[in-house]
Order: structure tokens, then sequence, then C-alpha cells
């Protein structure tokens, strides 16, 4: 899946994304997403971006990283958010990006080792925001992959 297909799945299954605006920069379940959305769409009464818009961006990457790591392993499951913890280090005063790496290889093959267990698998992901080249914010979540019968 390429970054146009993620786009496209992303406007179909996950309609914030499109109210959002959101784009897809990169996407490889191999070495990461990234995603770019602007300030109009997203800014708050002080002029910078409304924290629950950087946050939903940033849970977008963490998720999309771990759907198409799914995918790349030809898996399926369903991928919810259990807890996230989100770091600002600055108001976002302009358009930003969320980029996510894919999990260590380690825990990945556990995830998927559970899952072919048919029982739902733990792990973690994380995004950083970044707002004209600076790192603006960061993202700790735990994610729940959930096996689907085939």
């Amino acid at each position: 899946m390429n970054a146009r297909d993620l786009q496209d799945y992303l406007n179909a299954r996950i309609p914030l994304s499109c109210a959002m605006a959101v784009e897809v920069l990169a996407a490889s379940g191999a070495t990461g997403v990234e995603l770019a959305a602007p300030l109009a769409p997203n800014i708050n009464h002080r002029d910078t971006v409304f924290g629950g818009s950087a946050s939903a961006v940033a849970i977008l990457a963490a998720w999309s990283v771990l759907f198409l790591g799914l995918r790349a392993a030809g898996r399926a499951g369903r991928i919810v958010i259990r807890r996230n913890t989100m770091s600002y280090q600055r108001p976002i005063g302009g358009d930003f990006t969320a980029s996510a790496s894919p999990p260590d290889a380690t825990a990945w093959s556990r995830a998927v080792a559970a899952l072919d267990r048919g029982r739902p698998a733990r792990i973690h992901a994380s995004a950083t925001l970044r707002c004209a080249g600076e790192t603006v914010g960061v993202l700790e979540g735990e994610f729940v992959i959930l096996p689907v019968p085939q």
C-alpha cells in the first residue's frame, strides 16, 4: 500500500482525517508513516493548532504504521488505541506533520505470534509532531490488535 492508497483508505474509513485535511506524505510498514495537516481546519482560539487535533493526527500516524505493518505481514486485525500520553513541547503555530516509525522487530514478532494464535496483541507505537522543522510534540501510545476470523 502506497501513500495514495493509505490516503484513500483514511478518507473513506476515518472521516475525521478529511475534516482535518490530513495528507499522507509517506506510507510504509517497514520505514514508517508521515502525515501532514494544515493549521486552518485545526486552529483554536489562540491561532495555534487545537491540542485535540494535534493528538488525533499523532494517533492516526501511529495507527497507520501498525495498519501498514499488518498489511505487509499478510495479517488481519482490528487496531484500537488502548491508552496514550501526549506531550506538547510548545504551541503549534502553523502547518505540522506527524511521523511514526514501525515498532521494534521483537515487539512486532510477539504481536504477530499472538494474532496467529487467535489472541489480541498489545503493542506500543509512538509519533512525533513537527512544525517548521522543530519537534513540537510526542505521542506514546499502547494499541491493541484484535484478531479477526479469516
